[in-house]
């Protein structure tokens, strides 16, 4: 279980706190979505919760752990894909040499079976790949590790759209009961099928914290005529189609699969 208890916390030099009592729980074995416009603190979310900021008041824990003290037995379950990261000047098998011990669940049939999906050689020279490619080697030794958590900003910045395809099929193969991931993105269409929780950020503030089946048994996602607007519709966008609705569900219709940039316009917007 991670633990986010009123915190507090601003980047040096500047006025605006990013988070002023902010708390958040977030339970095992789910897919998090973290959402919200830019500069509304996901990423420094993330960074918290690893540990790799310290905030100014209040407490993070990872299983009891607290976050900022980076014990190794904290550290060997977490894994962090930055948006932004470099690798070395080194083939792969070099680098999982250097790296794989620090985890002790580390697979290397996970790693060769990512690398087949994504189409990536098994031992490339780390520095002669694509952004893509290091991107996709990166996630891959990200799942190979087998931490409880798993973290990703924008994984799927720089994906070409077969391999958005390709990693949203590698993350649900390698999804444990135990495992925790959180996506904290912008391309939401690239991973709303993925999602089993969504967190809609704004402000310092938590504007939804609500698991996936809840939205889909609340509400209906659709598109209408204008002459099929009533009262059930809560949300709704012109469209080619006639208009994207989120609606009220009837008991007896059937659940629909969830419209993520329609629903975060919603709860943004403050009509959910």
């Amino acid at each position: 279980m991670i633990e986010v208890k009123n915190i507090s916390f601003k980047y040096a030099g500047q006025k605006h706190f990013v988070f002023d009592d902010f708390s958040l729980t977030l339970n095992s074995n789910s897919i998090y979505g973290l959402l919200g416009k830019n500069g509304t603190g996901k990423s420094t979310l993330l960074y918290l919760i690893s540990g790799l900021l310290r905030p100014h008041r209040g407490k993070v824990s990872v299983d009891g752990n607290v976050s900022v003290k980076r014990k190794a037995e904290m550290l060997e379950e977490i894994f962090f894909v930055s948006e932004e990261f470099e690798l070395p000047k080194c083939s792969l098998r070099e680098y999982v040499n250097r790296n794989s011990g620090f985890y002790p669940r580390f697979s290397d049939a996970i790693l060769r079976n990512c690398l087949k999906e994504f189409e990536v050689p098994e031992n490339p020279m780390l520095d002669q790949l694509s952004m893509g490619q290091k991107k996709k080697v990166f996630m891959s030794f990200a799942l190979a590790t087998n931490t409880r958590y798993l973290f990703m900003d924008e994984p799927t910045n720089g994906l070409d759209i077969p391999s958005k395809s390709q990693f949203r099929k590698v993350v649900a193969e390698n999804m444990t009961e135990d495992r925790t991931l959180i996506i904290s993105t912008h391309q939401v269409h690239d991973v709303e099928q993925l999602l089993d929780h969504i967190l809609i950020l704004s402000e310092s503030r938590l504007l939804l914290d609500a698991p996936t089946a809840d939205i889909q048994e609340k509400y209906s996602f659709e598109y209408r005529s204008p002459s099929e607007m009533d009262d059930t519709v809560v949300y709704s966008e012109p469209a080619l189609q006639g208009n994207a609705v989120i609606a009220r569900r009837k008991p007896e219709s059937t659940e629909t699969q969830i419209n993520l940039e329609l629903l975060f316009n919603a709860v943004t917007k403050g009509n959910i």
